[in-house]
């Protein structure tokens, strides 16, 4: 029996069809060197293996049911009298039946001959009786010899019907097999792209503010740095994450403080709205560093408040979407208009608390308002008078302490590096996987990464 063109080449298609699975999900570089990750896969590859064992899997069910239908229907015309195998069957089958009532008649007429011959008196009745025996027994041979050709035929024609029907259910069981490898290609795979959308946590991705005063006085402006350090084994994509706070202050409501960061031509406001991405860099490699200048004035009729300034590094690289920097926290007070402070007074960095790893949900890391163009924020360090820049370095060395060594010595601008086509694939694969696991990673998690 030939199994259906259509059913033979699912199978086969189902059966044959490989899938690339990388289901190694690598460390991020805290973990691993960046040159033990030559053979991982990257995030954009695990989608497409995951997209491609979901299209897989979907042709598996297309052709398991088409499978079934055909399979039904070969089984159906193999039941059909009128199928060759099928009246094959039956034809030698009546055949065989026919035979072995020919050579149960042959085995009666040799029983009756012998009777005969026992019975008979004279030599002329024993002759007679003689033949009719040698002739029964002649016949009975034949017989003999017939019922087991015919008996050879009708095996040979029924092994040939169910011959038939076991090769179209082992097709479709092939289907079935195609399918559950497909499953199991399909869940594998989904499971190394999730792991991958998992955002870690990249202590070496540190964020601090140069000049950040404790005190603000109502009126005044004060400018200040965010300094964002890659101090990973990776070159990645970051988004700086701001958040200033005044206490008592709702949300939507006009904060007494206005917050601005430079894009390298012109200031942005941040809109208050919680925490935001500002001074988008490409590739930040490592070692580098990216400096933003930014600026806070305090409204002048400001009563004394309490207030505070989070600040962190959200990135991605080619192999994952979503790494986390650790935040800082710096507490500061809004002064009413005509207060002193001590220029000197500098708020220091902290860990946040169990409520301050807020993740921004309007705006995408990566495609903010006023994303730094080439040559933005990372070349601001490189302006102003050079007796600050002298006091600002001397000040990130004293706070980072022994983790100075990450820092970017050459102050080379790194928002002019290109970025890897990969990389910056990754960054829009895996943008909303940043804002939803930096909300489920809060807290705890927040204080350990610190």
């Amino acid at each position: 029996m030939k199994i259906p063109r259509s059913l033979a080449v699912a199978a086969a298609v189902a059966v044959v069809t490989p899938v690339a699975l990388f289901s190694a999900v690598p460390a991020f570089a805290g973990e691993a060197a960046a040159g033990q990750t030559q053979d991982q896969p990257t995030y954009a590859e695990l989608v497409k293996v995951a997209d491609d064992a979901q299209k897989a899997y979907d042709l598996a069910v297309a052709a398991k049911a088409k499978g079934r239908e055909e399979l039904d229907a070969t089984l159906k015309e193999l039941d059909s009298d009128s199928h060759p195998l099928k009246a094959a069957a039956l034809d030698t089958a009546k055949a065989a039946k026919a035979a072995a009532d020919a050579k149960a008649a042959a085995e009666k007429a040799v029983t009756e001959a012998k009777g005969r011959l026992d019975a008979a008196q004279t030599d002329a009745e024993k002759a007679e009786a003689l033949r009719a025996l040698d002739s029964a027994e002649g016949d009975l041979a034949k017989a003999v010899t017939a019922q087991q050709a015919a008996d050879a035929a009708a095996e040979k024609a029924q092994t040939a019907l169910d011959d038939a029907r076991v090769a179209a259910v082992r097709a479709y069981n092939l289907l079935q097999q195609a399918l559950d490898k497909a499953l199991a290609d399909k869940e594998a795979a989904d499971k190394a792209l999730a792991a991958a959308k998992e955002c870690v946590r990249e202590p070496g991705l540190t964020s601090l503010t140069i000049g950040l005063p404790s005190k603000v006085v109502a009126g005044t402006t004060v400018d200040f740095t965010l300094r964002v350090t890659n101090g990973t084994a990776r070159t990645l994509t970051v988004d700086p994450l701001v958040s200033v706070h005044v206490a008592g202050e709702g949300a939507g409501a006009k904060s007494i403080l206005g917050v601005e960061w430079s894009d390298g031509s012109d200031w942005q406001p941040l809109s208050g709205e919680g925490s935001e991405h500002i001074a988008h860099v490409d590739a930040m490699k490592p070692g580098e560093h990216s400096d933003v200048k930014m600026r806070m004035k305090a409204d002048s009729a400001a009563t004394a408040k309490d207030a505070l300034a989070l600040f962190a590094g959200d990135a991605s690289d080619a192999y994952r979407p979503c790494v986390l920097g650790p935040m800082k926290r710096y507490d500061f007070q809004v002064l009413p208009a005509g207060s002193t402070t001590d220029p000197g007074d500098d708020a220091e960095p902290g860990k946040p608390g169990d409520q301050d790893d807020p993740r921004p949900g309007t705006v995408t890391p990566g495609q903010g308002a006023g994303a730094t163009p080439q040559g933005g924020a990372a070349q601001q360090a490189t302006q102003g008078d050079p007796a600050t820049q002298t006091a600002q370095a001397t000040q990130v060395a004293a706070t980072v302490g022994d983790g100075g060594a990450t820092l970017a010595a050459t102050g080379s601008p790194s928002a002019t590096l290109p970025m890897a086509g990969v990389a910056a694939g990754a960054v829009v694969l895996g943008a909303g996987a940043v804002v939803a696991a930096r909300r489920r990673t809060s807290g705890a998690a927040a204080d350990t990464a610190v």
